[in-house]
């Protein structure tokens, strides 16, 4: 019988063991992550869905049992167990969005420069309004400052003339729309 040599390697240096060795070390800690974004939810038919996936938009709020670890979650996570404050916005500021979370954020903005316009033309048709009240306030004061004759109907449609005491009280109220309305 003839034996066979024994095949045998050159042996590793003492750098390219621990090249390998570190290699090794970050291949068995990548195995052991779990996964990113995991979503899971409870479907129509009560049946238990676990996906990489946000669930459709028919699924509600109500059945979504597990949301994903997102990057505002981690960095809110590693702001506090940061001791510093700049620490924490560097970890916000490197920290991975999603395009789920860019999709929140732009409606988020979209919602709320709505909602400003929405204020801003309020607060204008206001300052118009209280513009025409003090226009007619003032004028309204002018011809009761003048002393001519001013009449208005009364409830049975009839004509009657100011006299001094209604002058004095419609001035009263014109003063007050002014003071009120002419800023």
């Amino acid at each position: 019988m003839r034996s066979i040599p024994a095949l045998s390697s050159p042996p590793l240096s003492a750098r390219a063991r621990a090249v390998f060795a570190l290699a090794l070390a970050s291949l068995t800690l990548l195995a052991a992550l779990p996964a990113d974004a995991q979503w899971k939810w409870r479907d129509k038919d009560g049946r238990i869905t676990v996906s990489d996936r946000p669930p459709p938009r028919e699924v509600p709020e109500k059945d979504i049992l597990g949301r994903p670890n997102t990057a505002a979650q981690r960095a809110q996570a590693a702001a506090a167990a940061a001791p510093a404050a700049g620490t924490a916005t560097a970890a916000q500021a490197s920290a991975p969005v999603t395009a789920l979370e860019r999709e929140v954020q732009a409606r988020r903005r979209a919602a709320e420069e709505e909602k400003a316009a929405k204020m801003k033309a309020e607060e204008e048709r206001n300052a118009a309004r209280r513009a025409e009240n003090c226009r007619n306030a003032r004028n309204h004061l002018a011809a009761l400052d003048s002393g001519q004759r001013i009449a208005r109907m009364n409830d049975k449609g009839e004509r009657e003339v100011l006299d001094d005491a209604a002058r004095a009280q419609e001035a009263q109220r014109a003063r007050e729309v002014i003071a009120s309305d002419c800023r």
